[in-house]
């Protein structure tokens, strides 16, 4: 199961990248490039993590889990941004590139945090819990 939702969320992660990107270039022709990856990271938000309930991790979108899963993009986001300022500012690679290949090393912290959130009883054992009588949550 984890190895489809990998995949899943590996191919949502290209069109969230696009929908990053895009604004990005927008925003960049006005602001400073940092400015510009806040401005295009929050609006990709949303639309993450939509997808990413319905077709990655096939649950429920809820209110407690659309309130905890910017964590999940923190954690993409300090990694985009600390590579982003690394390959601009240290490297003087182009600013139009930087994000692309700053969020490759982003896909794998994101998406163990994001299952953590989305499935928050996925590390858990199935069944009953110690002394517990709760079943385990289905991911579907």
């Amino acid at each position: 199961m984890m190895s489809r939702q990998l995949f899943t969320f590996a191919v949502i992660g290209v069109v969230n990248t696009g929908t990053y990107y895009g604004p990005y270039l927008l925003f960049l022709t006005r602001f400073p490039y940092l400015v510009a990856h806040l401005l295009a990271t929050a609006l990709s938000l949303t639309g993450s993590f939509f997808l990413n309930a319905r077709f990655t991790y096939r649950t429920r979108p809820t209110w407690r889990k659309f309130l905890l899963f910017p964590l999940t993009n923190a954690a993409n986001f300090l990694v985009t941004t600390a590579g982003v300022y690394v390959l601009v500012d240290l490297l003087h690679l182009d600013s139009r590139y930087a994000p692309l290949l700053a969020s490759l090393a982003a896909i794998p912290v994101t998406f163990l945090v994001s299952r953590r959130i989305m499935l928050p009883k996925a590390g858990k054992p199935r069944g009953r819990a110690r002394g517990g009588s709760e079943p385990a949550e289905s991911p579907h």
